[in-house]
């Protein structure tokens, strides 16, 4: 394990199945290519692979890549809940290749940043993904390594490389529960081979040796499906963007960014050009009633409810109420908004702008309403616990230092899991 990385050891208990003891090596079959889907029992069918990762946004799919490319013997399966891949925190980012120039220095997120920026400009020189260094003004600051990317592109990249490595990729799976395999004569040898049954939510089943998750808005959620830890929990942000008329283009020639506020890990509003043309103004940060909430008044019972019961929440509002009270405010007014823009480009107009698309950040945070910006893996003891990794938060910047990240969680596997 990295030692600068936080970890939650000792959490996981046994989950949902009552399967006793533990796996030895000896119960653990040879690694090889996935079995194919069988019939029997009462489950509809069943598919069982050494490692499956749950999640399909850069940071899952650049693991399984990651995985695969390492182990080319395993039989590795990427699960993921939508009809496609990197719909969500991949596919509504800035994308913009940081530098690391905001970060730490000597920090892990600052270095995995820079060695992922130059990863990820040596793999879309590999590939032929169009990108654009186009620098990033820092107030007095010139950064001229920062770029442009289209991520959902490059993760959709990394995906086509885990299937060309034997990889599969099950959409449309979304994880309803993590358990152990029954005992029972129909699925003795499935459940001591591969004692993980995964379920979704069609109740169709995968099995497996090794759990691996990168869950994003979700991953405090599938932590506590497993009988993991459910903290630190997420609290969904929704960022909201705003868009520069054409005509008005010419004034942004490359990245601006404000002076970052130490308190929060919130860039703060700034101007990103995009590889279609287009200039992104922002985005702010309000809490979102919904973990999937792209929109203002999208809203979750659910989300909300747990957001205000189970997390810090309460705290952190109560230490930080300006600040989330001026948040809200730019969101509601767009003349705030443009006013905090003028103080880099004073010729911006709110007749020059319009209101764009939304992303929605997921921030962890403890119970303290402290907000977790290190890494943190967690797995635990027992049954389930021996064979689990959580990714539980994988910060900003994630999608920039993707490959690096990968190479972290494949070491962290390889480790624990003995592959």
């Amino acid at each position: 394990m990295v030692p600068a990385l936080r970890y939650l050891g000792n959490a996981c208990g046994r989950a949902h199945g009552g399967f006793p003891g533990g796996f030895s090596a000896a119960c653990s079959p040879a690694l090889g290519k996935p079995r194919p889907l069988c019939q029997g029992g009462r489950r509809a069918s069943t598919r069982a692979f050494d490692v499956v990762i749950i999640g399909g946004g850069i940071v899952g799919l650049a693991s399984a890549r990651a995985l695969i490319l390492r182990h080319p013997a395993l039989s590795i399966g990427v699960l993921e809940k939508e009809k496609d891949l990197a719909l969500h925190q991949t596919g509504h980012n800035s994308g913009v290749i940081h530098s690391g120039i905001y970060y730490k220095p000597e920090s892990l997120k600052a270095k995995l940043c820079v060695q992922g920026a130059a990863l990820i400009y040596d793999y879309c020189n590999e590939k032929g993904i169009s990108y654009k260094q186009c620098g990033k003004g820092l107030m007095a600051i010139d950064c001229p390594y920062t770029g442009i990317v289209d991520y959902r592109r490059v993760a959709l990249s990394f995906a086509q490389d885990f299937e060309e490595a034997g990889g599969s990729v099950l959409t449309s799976f979304e994880v309803k529960d993590i358990e152990i395999a029954e005992e029972s004569p129909s699925r003795s040898e499935d459940g001591m081979k591969y004692p993980i049954v995964i379920r979704n939510t069609k109740e169709e089943e995968v099995q497996c040796q090794y759990v691996v998750t990168c869950a994003g808005l979700y991953s405090d959620r599938i932590s506590e499906l497993s009988g993991c830890n459910p903290d630190p929990q997420i609290v969904p942000f929704r960022g909201d963007y705003l868009l520069l008329k054409p005509e008005k283009r010419y004034l942004v020639k490359g990245n601006i960014y404000p002076v970052p506020d130490s308190r929060f890990p919130f860039l703060g509003v700034h101007f990103t050009p995009r590889m279609d043309g287009s200039i992104w103004l922002g985005p702010n940060a309000v809490l979102a009633f919904k973990r999937e909430g792209y929109k203002p008044f999208d809203f979750s019972a659910r989300d909300t409810v747990d957001i205000i019961t189970k997390s810090g929440l309460i705290k952190l509002a109560s230490q930080n109420f300006s600040y989330g009270v001026s948040e809200m405010y730019k969101a509601c007014f767009l003349s705030a908004t443009v006013k905090h823009l003028q103080k880099f480009i004073p010729e911006i107009t709110i007749s020059d702008i319009l209101r764009g698309p939304a992303g929605v950040r997921a921030q962890a945070l403890d119970q303290d309403g402290n907000l977790v910006e290190d890494f943190v893996f967690d797995g635990g003891v027992g049954v389930i616990g021996n064979r689990i990794l959580h990714v539980r938060n994988a910060p900003s910047p994630a999608a920039t230092s993707s490959l690096a990240i990968s190479g972290m969680i494949a070491d962290e596997v390889q480790q624990r899991f003995k592959l």
